[in-house]
């Protein structure tokens, strides 16, 4: 399977959610609640590689509260129950942004948000996450931890300890590979 392929796979396993049909301003826990009850009932129905998109488009506004109950729970749940399910928010305003951020960075989590084409990460993340994850997207495919630490410079303690972290806040997918020389080996991507 090509790469463009598998691009385009990941693409018809995307699940959507459109906060906008909740209004444009979304105040309180009780709502997030609410839309995190829909989004457990579609995590049910996800596998390792699927992508979970929270839609912000036409959402003007949502509270400290809210980003932290929808958010901040979303992506526990993906980490404790459902490995390999990508969790990515698109199209934040200004002040969705900033929420969102403040948020994730109180409760130290972090997420993946997606811009046109270009991913990137928000919440409490430290450059060494960033290098990490521009490392993966850059490779465009499932990669072994000792490619990653060849890149980026690192012994195989740091390279580990990052991948592990990122793939415990749902941002990279884990999954079982063989190596070169036959031997069981992790590898490592993010959504494209």
């Amino acid at each position: 399977m090509t790469f463009a392929h598998a691009e385009h796979i990941l693409y018809l396993m995307e699940k959507r959610v459109e906060l906008a049909h909740h209004g444009p301003q979304l105040w309180t826990r009780e709502l997030a609640a609410k839309i995190r009850t829909k989004v457990d009932g579609f995590l049910g129905e996800m596998k390792s590689g699927d992508v979970l998109v929270i839609d912000a488009k036409g959402v003007d506004v949502f509270d400290f509260s809210f980003a932290n109950e929808l958010f901040g729970k979303i992506i526990l749940s993906l980490a404790r129950g459902y490995p390999g399910v990508f969790l990515v928010v698109e199209s934040l305003t200004q002040y969705t942004r900033l929420n969102l951020e403040k948020a994730l960075e109180s409760i130290g989590l972090a997420l993946i948000y997606r811009k046109g084409r270009k991913l990137e990460l928000l919440g409490k993340v430290h450059t060494a996450d960033h290098e990490t994850f521009a490392a993966l997207l850059r490779a465009g495919k499932p990669v072994p931890a000792s490619q990653l630490k060849d890149e980026l410079g690192l012994n195989q303690t740091a390279i580990n300890e990052r991948l592990s972290k990122l793939a415990d806040l749902a941002i990279v997918r884990r999954e079982t590979g063989t190596s070169a020389a036959g031997r069981e080996q992790y590898l490592y991507s993010v959504p494209s």
